[in-house]
């Protein structure tokens, strides 16, 4: 199923190719996965560094990048440009000028970032060979979430053997890896990002978002009940359009004969297929009981929130996993 999915991306990018940051080219497997995406044509690739070791490296490991663009931030004419761009975006913290550029010059995560908020790239994939918290730091920075939104955080997509729940055996899981405790108001961006995941990358076509608790609909209380149900009442105050409802326990959420004894009434119980779990410990445990237990297929964590697409990397991917991420990256940017 995953596999289908990143092929569907690919068929659907040929028809409008669009560029993606690759700043990490240090990465043997970052060259290799640009080679490959270059072969395949449903995308093309930024790579960040020194020209001619960019391609001594390439040369060195037998990696044809001909057709990538290499673009270094020390000769770039827009690099100066950047820094002022940036500097000035941080000048309540501090940030002067000359370290702005000198962040431009030498930090590819940041210098990525700018060529996708400036349009130039429409979107970035990093963290092969960096820490979660630097791609985010760079991604939030520079550029920003989305407006009207305060908050970055992740899903997953989980690809289950069994059909009946979910849409067709696929949901979205959110927030299983970004921030540890969210506020009401972050629940209800969480949410709302969670779908537009749900629709763009999972392929869902109709939504159903159960918000979760240990309670179901005041069958328990306490202070992680009352932010659920404040979440609820942020999403009804802000009039989204896709179908809601919390705070549901799991089994309410996505089992039918379940939600018929505990919220009859409710349009999403029973066939949840988005789950926003009420902090990181509960969603980053349940995704991994899933995975584990079920078989299921985990793709992510994806970043969401930003204003513009920027995906992380495990440091332990492959060279198909950055190919994959580029093609999700590439399937949200403009």
């Amino acid at each position: 199923m995953s596999r289908d999915l990143i092929k569907e991306f690919k068929q659907e990018l040929l028809k409008n190719v669009k560029k993606v940051v690759l700043p990490e080219t240090q990465d043997e497997r970052v060259l290799r996965a640009a080679a490959q995406i270059q072969k395949e044509k449903f995308a093309k690739v930024i790579l960040v560094g020194n020209v001619d070791k960019i391609t001594k490296d390439a040369n060195k490991f037998g990696i044809d990048i001909s057709e990538a663009e290499i673009i270094d931030p020390m000769t770039y004419e827009k690099t100066e440009e950047f820094a002022q761009i940036f500097a000035k975006m941080r000048e309540k913290k501090g940030l002067t000028y000359e370290k702005a550029l000198e962040i431009m010059r030498t930090d590819e995560r940041y210098f990525g970032a700018m060529l996708v908020k400036q349009g130039i790239a429409s979107g970035m994939v990093a963290g092969s060979i960096s820490p979660t918290a630097w791609v985010l730091r760079a991604a939030i920075q520079v550029i920003g979430p989305k407006p009207g939104l305060k908050t970055v955080s992740s899903s997953f997509i989980m690809i289950l053997k069994n059909e009946d729940l979910g849409e067709n055996g696929v949901m979205v899981f959110s927030d299983s890896a970004v921030i540890p405790d969210p506020t009401p108001e972050q629940l209800a961006d969480i949410a709302i990002e969670a779908v537009n995941k749900a629709k763009t990358i999972a392929k869902i076509k109709e939504p159903k978002v159960a918000l979760l608790s240990y309670s179901t609909k005041g069958s328990a209380g306490g202070m992680c009940v009352d932010k659920i149900t404040e979440a609820k009442r942020i999403l009804d105050e802000r009039q989204v359009d896709f179908l809601y409802d919390g705070e549901l326990q799991l089994d309410a959420a996505i089992v039918p004969s379940v939600a018929e004894l505990k919220a009859k009434d409710s349009k999403v119980a029973g066939s949840a297929n988005v789950l926003i779990f009420p902090n990181l410990s509960a969603g980053n445990i349940g995704y991994k009981l899933v995975q584990r237990f079920a078989g299921a297929t985990a793709l992510g964590p994806f970043i969401q929130g930003l204003a513009k697409p920027v995906h992380d990397l495990s440091r332990g991917c492959s060279v198909e996993d950055i190919v994959s991420i580029v093609a999700v990256t590439a399937i949200e940017g403009e």
